[in-house]
């Protein structure tokens, strides 16, 4: 099991996040399990995101990672407006993460994810066992005056407790930002349940060069 003590600091990693309506929402609501409650319009959320330096972190050192899964209500983060949200995927390239993740009840397999940016034009590609299943292209300007903060809630399941944990971040989006296309290339694999509708239906997101956060923040174990 990782030595690492919660929380784990993370700065400047770079970040493209953001959300969508599902071709399937029965799918993504049954990947909800009992108990939590999925967002009346199924709608998914997505980060996938690289920590290029070792120095960039308190402990994990440098890695990359897409995390994916549905939105919850009633489950809200400390602002009382974003969801909560349930991972059901999340491919890690470090064994280091994905130990210290999945104690803590997180879904945690190996994978990889490359993001490039080249004249305004960002392609994020993700891997799992080598294979690309996810990639991202967007339209991406130039780093913006504007600073987003706040919290987010991830809730997970440990040890026969579900947990709710706090995670705070600060992030710098640019602008201008547009999801331009969102392919989920391998049908057979399980996330291509939380595949978009066609035509992809955007409901928020943001791309970050320099975005951080601590991992996890305040947890407590829900009722």
């Amino acid at each position: 099991m990782s030595d690492l003590a919660p929380p784990q600091l993370v700065v400047n990693s770079r970040m493209i996040y953001f959300g969508w309506l599902p071709a399937d929402p029965d799918a993504v609501a049954a990947l909800v399990p009992d108990g939590l409650k999925p967002m009346s319009n199924r709608q998914v959320f997505m980060n996938q995101y690289v920590v290029d330096r070792p120095e960039q972190t308190s402990g994990f050192g440098a890695y990359s990672l897409t995390y994916i899964g549905p939105d919850l209500e009633d489950a809200y983060a400390p602002d009382g407006v974003t969801p909560g949200r349930w991972w059901t995927h999340y491919f890690n390239s470090s064994p280091v993460v994905r130990e210290y993740a999945a104690a803590r009840g997180v879904p945690a397999v190996e994978g990889r994810t490359v993001i490039e940016v080249e004249g305004g034009r960002l392609v994020a590609t993700t891997e799992a066992d080598g294979v690309a299943v996810i990639r991202t292209i967007a339209r991406v300007g130039g780093t913006g005056a504007a600073v987003s903060r706040g919290q987010l809630r991830y809730i997970t399941e440990a040890g026969g407790r579900r947990i709710s944990g706090v995670y705070p971040f600060v992030a710098e989006p640019v602008d201008p930002f547009e999801v331009v296309s969102l392919e989920f290339l391998e049908p057979d694999h399980p996330v291509h349940a939380l595949r978009p509708a066609d035509p992809l239906q955007v409901v928020w997101g943001f791309y970050s060069p320099r975005s951080s956060f601590a991992y996890p923040g305040g947890e407590e174990v829900m009722p």
